[in-house]
């Protein structure tokens, strides 16, 4: 009897790439709701703008490379690169600036190397980064949140016209923006934390990191826990993060004088730490393959992230430290490789019987 030939018969189940991006797309609900709330929809318009220039640059690249594009495009990979970019823009980002990032984060940053699996930096991040050094007036224009009270008055966002007058025709945008609370903290030179808090109305109207922002972060968080959950990606990397953040945030708060770095509780809140810890961090393709190796590189990418934060140049600096840890991680690789299946911690072959 002839017997067929076939590779490797690697188990085939129901997490496949198409699967696991789109438990990526459901667990961003949580932090886009929350972003909506307090800073308006400015956030879904980075998103539709993001998704239709990823599919539109996808599509175009795989017809170059006489690729079929309605395969590669039911991925989801694209789709998941421009969601993340577009929650990652300032809200009410003008429209180029979206075009621009997210068509450089599909066509150079994923497509020059190869397309997805072969990529060695995160194509969100790299189009992040690329807009951050290249306009950063635009990318540092944040929307106020809702309800801030300054001077008695209570900010509201712009409705959904002016929000799209705002984004395409780039008017107007300077009345509703607002530093963010990484930022206002980082230029206090001067006042006692506790002081900071209560004269800076962001601090004061909030409970821990900033009106708006620790809602965002614990959003995010659930999203992030539903992933681990669902079993999208291991704890380690997120762990790991969260952890090397912690301890630097740790051993360099110093009660809260003048020149206080923040808290633990700032630092694990504000910005874009959940986001990055649960969304960024855990990318498969641009991280590192042990659990072992994981653990240490988002470890390393929490401290890198306080450091650029506290004594850098910018307020917050994600994307910075994962790229520079995207470069790190096949260094990472070589000195922690995953045990051999069938091998023990020592090396050992481990014999099982046919009673097991």
């Amino acid at each position: 009897m002839a017997l067929g030939r076939s590779s490797s018969p690697h188990a085939h189940g129901p997490r496949s790439t198409q699967w696991v991006m789109q438990q990526v797309l459901v667990a961003t609900v949580p932090g886009l709701i929350v972003l909506t709330s307090f800073f308006g929809i400015g956030s879904i318009l980075n998103i539709l703008i993001a998704s239709v220039t990823a599919l539109a640059c996808e599509a175009a690249i795989l017809k170059l490379r006489n690729r079929p594009i309605g395969f590669y495009l039911r991925d989801y990979s694209a789709l998941v690169t421009a969601v993340l970019l577009g929650l990652a823009l300032p809200p009410l980002a003008p429209w180029w600036l979206t075009v621009t990032g997210t068509a450089f984060a599909i066509i150079i940053a994923k497509h020059l190397y190869g397309g997805m699996g072969y990529n060695p930096f995160n194509p969100a991040m790299i189009g992040y980064v690329v807009l951050l050094i290249s306009f950063p007036l635009q990318m540092s224009a944040w929307v106020a949140p809702t309800g801030l009270m300054v001077d008695g008055v209570s900010a509201l966002g712009p409705d959904f016209l002016s929000s799209l007058q705002i984004v395409f025709s780039g008017s107007g945008v300077d009345g509703f923006t607002a530093a963010t609370p990484l930022d206002a903290f980082k230029h206090n030179s001067s006042l006692l934390v506790d002081h900071f808090y209560q004269q800076t109305p962001q601090f004061s109207q909030a409970r821990w990191a900033g009106l708006g922002w620790e809602w965002v972060n614990i959003a995010f968080l659930i999203g992030g826990i539903y992933l681990l959950a669902r079993k999208v990606f291991t704890w380690h990397a997120p762990i790991g993060m969260l952890l090397g953040l912690s301890v630097m945030a740790l051993f360099n708060y110093d009660g809260g004088s003048s020149a206080s770095d923040g808290s633990i509780i700032f630092h694990l809140l504000s910005g874009a730490t959940m986001f990055g810890a649960f969304f960024i961090v855990t990318d498969p393709v641009t991280s590192t393959t042990s659990n072992r190796g994981r653990l240490i590189y988002g470890a390393l990418i929490g401290v890198i992230l306080f450091v650029i934060r506290s004594w850098g140049n910018y307020p917050d600096a994600l994307a910075f430290a994962v790229l520079l840890m995207n470069f790190a991680a096949p260094f990472i690789d070589y000195y922690t490789p995953p045990r051999t299946y069938g091998h023990g911690k020592s090396g050992t072959i481990i014999h099982r019987s046919k009673e097991d």
